[in-house]
């Protein structure tokens, strides 16, 4: 493989993945269509205090699909010094 489809690949890769990393904030609980057992979701819908956000996980198995919980936790900004 040359360097040149090497880099193309690398560069395809990490726009893949920031692209997937973006996407786990949504603005409803009711945008979060697909939970996944162990995922977590970012909502962004005032229910939380100043400098929170709301985390959706899907913590367990029921018969009828992932339960969800939820709860309060710091929102990640960018680093101050």
């Amino acid at each position: 493989m040359s360097l040149c489809r090497a880099a193309r690949l690398s560069v395809l890769i990490s726009a893949a993945l920031a692209t997937v990393a973006h996407a786990a904030t949504v603005g409803r609980d009711q945008d979060i269509v697909d939970l996944k057992l162990g995922q977590r979701v970012m909502v962004d819908d005032g229910t939380c205090p100043a400098g929170q956000v709301k985390e959706v996980r899907g913590s367990k198995m029921s018969d009828k699909g992932v339960v969800r919980t939820s709860s309060c936790v710091a929102r990640y900004g960018p680093k101050s010094k």
